[in-house]
Order: C-alpha cells, then structure tokens, then sequence
C-alpha cells in the first residue's frame, strides 16, 4: 500500500488521474527479470495489468490466475478479467498516464480510448519508487546451422520478400525470440528462457542492424555472426533511424511500443503492423523437431525418475518445494539440461487447484499423502524446450475424484488423437478437450493449448489451442495439449504432453513429444473406449521403449509394469 500511496502523490505533478501498470517489460516478454507490476501489487503471476486511480485500483489478469491474484492483491485491489478491459467503462472521462515504451497502440485503442484519454509520460513512474535494474550476465550467442536447421540468410530471403510483395523499404522486428529466430542467436535476458534483449531492422535489400547493448553483442562481432556495421548501439537509434533512405516501414502491431511507432512514424509510412516471422518461427523444420524430440527424451527420464521417487521411494513428510527441487535435481543430471523453463508449479491438494501456483520455501505446505499432487514443469535444454503436466496420488482417491480425472484424460487423449485434416484450428480442437467434462457440466478457464519455441520460450504464439484461436494447425507447429480441471481449496488435475504437428500420406496428426507416464491409479477404466485404452497402451510402450534404457532396473521395472 505504501508504493500505492507514494504513486498518487505523482498525479498531480502530471496532471494524470491514473497510471497503469502492464506485466511486461519494454520488449513485451512474458517472464522479463523486470516486474513492475509486483511492486505496485504485489501480484507476481506472468499476465496482468494494474490500474492505480485516486481512491481505487484495479488488477486484470486471466482465469489462470483467479484464486492467486486474490491471495495475492486482493486485499487493495478489485480483482477482474482480463475481458472487462475491452472498451473498459468501469471509469470514464480520466486522463491515464502510461510508459509509452510500455504499450502498443492497439492495446490503448482496444482497452481505453473508447471512455478515457491517455497520457504519455517517458519516465516511469514505478521506476521512480523502486528502480530495477537489467541484471546482465550472458551476452549474445549464436547456434550453428546443424542446430536450428536453416541459414540466416535462408530466413532473412524471407523477409525481404514479405517487404517487396508488401511494397515495403524496412521492417522492424521489436520482439526479441523473433530476432532470435531470425540470425540464429540466444541470449540470456529471460530468468527461464534464451531471449537476447534486442532490435533488428531489416531491409528488402536484405541489410540488416541489430539494436541492442555492445557488451552483448561483442561476441557476435567477434565470432563474425554479424559484422560491426550491422550492429547499433540502442541509444544511437534515432539518428541512424532518420539517415535510412525509403519510405515505407512495416512493424509488429503485438510489440512495437507507441513511442518506437512514433519514433518510425516521425519519418517513415507504416504499411504494414505485421510481422511474419511469428508464423514462420512457429513451423519447425525436421532438425528442430529432431531436436525437440531428443530433448524430451531426456527430459522424461527426469520426470520418469521422479515420479517414481515420490510415488515408490520416499517416505519422508516432504513439502511442495523439496519436491520441485529434486525434480530439478533429476534434470541436471544430463549435462544438456541447462535451467528450467519456468518456475515449477508443484500444488498438493487444494493449491493443485491455483493454475498457476508457485510454492515459496517460506510458505508452502507439506505434501499429504491423503491428496493429489500436480506437478508442471519444464526444462530448457541443448536444445529444445519442455512442458509437462503430471497429476500423482500416493493413495487410493475418491470415485469422484477418478472420474474427473478420466474425463481430464479422455479430452487429452481426444486433443492427441484429432484428424487435422478435419478439424485444423485451435478452436475445433479445443472442444474436442472439453467435451467429456461439459457433459458433467464441468470445465477448466484456461486454454488447452499454448505454442512452444525451440530452445526459445516456452509460450509462444500465433498458434494455440483455445475457445478463440483461429490459426490454421500446420505440420512443423509444437502445442501442448492440457485440459484440466480445478475445485477451489480442494484439488486441481492436470494433464499436459507437448505434441508436433506431422504429416504422411496426405494425412495430418499429432505426434507425442512428452515421454513420461501417466497416472493409471487415477483412472477409472470403466468410463474408457476401447479406443482410449489402446491409446494409452500404446503411449506408455512408446515411452517404454524410448527411456527405459536410461532407467535403473527398479525404474525400469516399475515403468513396465504401467503398460
């Protein structure tokens, strides 16, 4: 509240009879070091947007975060969804102060302009009450071609003919995977994924600068993945932005802030706010599926292993971070591991039931052998990234308790088993997942499924599995596959595989990536098709067969003994 307070007494200085405050940084990442958004609410999920007016504030965030953003902000601030942010009218005829690095025109045009003004104030405010700073370790390094499986040169051809059927001179490519996509570079700006903090503007004569700091860059340089004039220090881009000869410029409508939009807009056209390296980064190539499904094999031993542990082996009272610390401990033992992909969601019982839970050492509980445990996680390896989704029980549960479960299983299996071919976007496919659990008029207020990047983030679009998405399913997209379901301060199941897209004969499907069991002692085989059991026979062979030579003979045993 004392941040709350020291924020108002700005708004006069401004004129501003509020400020907002989004989740993410300058370069719009999901998980950014930065987080300003805690500071003010005390809010520390990965969506949400704070609202601070002069005797109220308001916190936005989606269905995953419903029961922890109460816990969290409840107590001084009106917790609401996201969609009460369209055209939002829970105010009127207030001028709102904003970081326009911070923004996209089109986010302010969809939530605010309809009811409100807004204002752009170049320093941040929340900055002022507590400065972070970019905590800057890893510089900027560059993977070889037999590795991501296409040149840079290959990807910037590309572009350049996306800007001549565009009739466009540049494009500016603001989110930093895209621009690690684009030369085949990582960084070490994400706390759970290889983002290299950084700009790039591309020409249709296929020149390029990449914008960022030269201490991250300088390994680039040396190594000549880029040459010194093809790299621009971000406090020179003004300058150089005005001596660019052409017209025309096409940007990313999800992540070029208004103040670089004003900054091309000054000089230039804006033809397009398109940036196509989103669809083109989401259709992997053969070496990075390749890729990817090496990983997941090794990350399935890990989990293969520690499900085994905390069902077979402990017998010790442990809590829910002991647990994410073993598994963790599981991953490093191959050396390909290198951090997680995101903070591991470990909930026993009733905290199984907050989606996206993170359990501190300081208060978190005790894993009671009585309850279900959901445990999501994943790794980011050499190379490829993982998600996954396990619900374990330790004793035997409830009917009910089973029954939701199958129905939880039965829509995977469903998402796993769908005919692209018939049904090839995100939202015919999540009906698929839902349908089991609607006919006990149950359901879930997440999405089935999020994209995933290759060695990149572990959330990444346009693709995605939900009520709404209406990209087109290709073969080379990764997804995970996810339907859930969560009683409050009871228990919460989860269950989540990451799939590819493939293709034979004409035919397009879903492959398995995830390789690690499944909860048998949760499943009540009487609701199950033949079909399904065949299903989950084969997938527990297909893990079986792929990790049980990295297990010892008691694992091995044990997997077995689950197909």
């Amino acid at each position: 509240m004392k941040n709350i307070q020291i924020l108002r007494k700005k708004f006069e200085k401004h004129k501003i009879d509020g400020y907002i405050i989004p989740k993410n940084d300058e370069y719009f990442t999901e998980y950014s070091k930065i987080n300003r958004l805690q500071i003010i609410s005390n809010f520390s999920g990965s969506a949400g947007l704070a609202i601070i007016l002069k005797n109220k504030n308001y916190l936005f965030t989606d269905g995953r975060y419903t029961i922890q953003s109460q816990t969290e902000s409840g107590k001084n601030f009106k917790i609401l969804g996201f969609e009460k942010l369209l055209n939002c009218n829970l105010f009127k005829n207030l001028t709102l102060g904003i970081d326009p690095k911070l923004f996209t025109n089109s986010q302010i045009k969809k939530f605010f302009l309809k009811n409100n003004k807004i204002k752009c104030i170049n320093k941040n405010l929340i900055d002022e009450i507590k400065k972070q700073r970019e905590n800057f370790k890893i510089p900027f390094f560059s993977l070889n071609q037999n590795i991501v499986g296409e040149s840079t040169i290959s990807k910037i051809k590309k572009i350049s003919k996306y800007l001549k059927k565009n009739k466009s001179d540049y494009i500016f490519i603001s989110a930093p995977e895209n621009v690690a996509w684009i030369l085949n570079i990582r960084g070490g700006d994400g706390p759970n994924s290889p983002i290299p903090n950084s700009r790039l503007i591309i020409s249709k004569t296929k020149k390029i600068l990449l914008i960022s700091k030269m201490e991250k860059c300088r390994n680039l340089i040396k190594n000549k993945t880029i040459k010194l004039n093809q790299f621009l220090d971000i406090n020179k881009l003004p300058d150089k932005l005005f001596k660019l000869k052409g017209k025309k410029f096409i940007i990313d409508d999800k992540s070029c802030s208004i103040f670089y939009e004003k900054l091309i807009n000054s000089k230039f056209k804006i033809v397009n706010r398109e940036d196509p390296s989103y669809l083109l980064k989401a259709i992997k190539n053969k070496v990075e599926i390749n890729n990817m499904i090496k990983a997941h094999i090794l990350d399935g031993v890990a989990l293969t292993k520690f499900i085994y542990w905390i069902k077979e082996i402990n017998k010790n009272k442990i809590t829910e971070v002991e647990a994410a610390k073993k598994l963790e401990r599981f991953r490093k033992m191959n050396k390909s591991f290198l951090y997680p992909s995101f903070d591991t969601i470990a909930g026993s019982g009733k905290n199984g039931a907050i989606v996206h839970y993170r359990a501190k050492k300081e208060n978190c509980s005790s894993i009671n052998k009585k309850d279900i445990f959901l445990c999501d996680s994943g790794g980011q390896y050499k190379y490829g990234t993982t998600d996954v989704t396990r619900t374990i029980c330790f004793t035997n549960q409830s009917q009910k308790i089973k029954n939701i479960f199958t129905k939880v299983l039965k829509g995977h299996i469903a998402v796993a088993t769908t005919n692209i071919n018939k049904n090839n976007i995100g939202k015919k496919i999540d009906k698929r997942a839902r349908q089991f659990l609607k006919e006990s008029n149950l359901d879930y207020t997440h999405g089935t499924g999020h994209g995933v990047g290759f060695f990149l983030n572990v959330h990444e679009g346009p693709q995605s599995i939900t009520k709404i998405n209406k990209v087109k399913i290709k073969p080379g997209m990764v997804l995970s596959n996810e339907p859930g379901y969560y009683k409050k301060n009871y228990f919460g199941i989860r269950i989540e595989n990451l799939v590819y897209v493939d293709k034979k004969n004409g035919k397009v499907f879903f492959k398995n990536l995830t390789m690690a069991p499944i909860e048998k002692d949760l499943i009540n085989f009487d609701l199950m098709t033949v079909s399904e059991k065949n299903y989950l026979f084969k997938y527990h062979l297909d893990v079986y067969s792929k990790i049980s030579k990295y297990l010892n003979k008691k694992e091995k045993k044990w997997l077995a003994s689950l197909i």
